[in-house]
């Protein structure tokens, strides 16, 4: 059994991958080529936003936005320690001081609620994670970032897809970030990402530090880098987009089947209300994770565990005078959490099998 399966995947959209690939190998332009204009143009419908700005990983697109919003040494940025380190370590790179603030322990994602007692002058942007593939409430994010004069950035690389009151995740916020990394629920096969944003100075500034600085060859405005998405990368994207949708419902349809066979047995993913759930990881919490584990395993069955140490926790950040304690949420969960097979082929087959294996372990 396979955790995300990229095989079965790539076998259902075969001629239309290989036929855009080849396209590519045959025109030749591997850097920027009319893949790269194309799939922005597509992707940006998708989610509904103004501009998409396709980039070469989702850590350096979240890098990225906090240059365009001119974040740098002494400015601090909100976000939470339970998660990826991608979020908190472009904060660090472009000089700034990540705050962190605890999760809601339903959600996984950041405490809306306690979010405007940490805001301070330095405060430049508040960074929510759409954790495991659901979206916080950007109704009171973006009246907070309104209110207080500061920039919403939505780290949505596992939440691509997903929709919050009939909005889809990366058309809600100042700037959307995703990831096409292969696991995510819409991937490549490499590395690569994207910003979205309905406003043009910021695509400008955003599309101009992808490529070193300019949006004109030797003309260079300001300091950029070289964060290009490649045109094979894009081919793949774009021969995958006309099926995504259906992947997505197909994600919704098996992750809301675990959730009722699995709901007497141990604590599952809730969704909350406006929200569509695209289960990039389809976690539960357990007492006893470990036991858990060792039980599937025994039964072929694969897991993961998203995250097992809070960022606060990390030695990288140590200097932030951050303590064991001080997320108690997040600590929690992170202690608790477990991934099970989770992708669009799932049969439901494969699905009993996991869902038997869970009840037996717990019992």
């Amino acid at each position: 059994m396979q955790f995300i399966d990229l095989k079965t995947q790539y076998k259902e959209y075969q001629t239309e991958i290989d036929g855009a690939m080849q396209a590519v190998m045959e025109h030749g332009r591997f850097i920027m080529g009319p893949e790269i204009a194309e799939v922005e143009t597509e992707l940006a419908s998708f989610a509904g936003a103004k501009h998409c700005i396709s980039v070469s990983s989702g850590t350096h697109s979240l890098e990225i936005a906090l240059r365009a919003l001119n974040i740098g040494p002494g400015d601090e940025v909100i976000t939470v320690p339970f998660t990826w380190i991608s979020s908190s370590e472009v904060i660090l790179l472009v000089g700034a001081k990540p705050v962190f603030v605890d999760i809601d322990p339903v959600t996984f994602n950041i405490d809306v609620d306690q979010i405007e007692s940490l805001i301070t002058e330095k405060t430049k942007a508040i960074m929510p994670v759409c954790l495991f593939g659901q979206m916080p409430n950007f109704e009171k994010l973006n009246a907070i970032g309104k209110k207080h004069g500061i920039a919403i950035l939505e780290d949505a690389a596992q939440s691509f897809g997903a929709t919050q009151n009939g909005k889809r995740s990366c058309g809600v916020a100042d700037i959307g970030s995703t990831s096409f990394f292969p696991a995510k629920p819409l991937g490549c096969y490499g590395d690569g990402g994207a910003l979205f944003t309905d406003d043009e100075e910021l695509a400008t500034a955003m599309k101009a530090i992808r490529t070193h600085g300019g949006t004109k060859r030797h003309h260079h405005t300001l300091v950029g880098t070289n964060g290009r998405f490649d045109t094979l990368q894009a081919a793949v994207i774009l021969a995958k987009l006309p099926h995504f949708q259906k992947e997505v419902e197909a994600r919704v349809r098996i992750g809301a089947r675990y959730s009722e066979l699995l709901r007497d047995c141990c604590t599952v993913p809730e969704v909350m209300d406006g929200n569509t759930h695209v289960y990039a990881q389809y976690t539960l919490r357990v007492d006893d994770r470990e036991a858990l584990q060792a039980r599937l395993k025994e039964a072929g069955i694969p897991t993961a565990v998203y995250y097992p140490k809070c960022l606060h926790e990390q030695p990288v950040f140590e200097f932030l005078g951050y303590s064991y304690g001080d997320f108690p949420e997040c600590e929690k969960a992170s202690k608790e959490v477990v991934s099970l097979p989770m992708h669009p082929f799932l049969t439901e087959q494969d699905q009993d099998l996991v869902v038997e294996a869970v009840k037996s372990a717990i019992a």
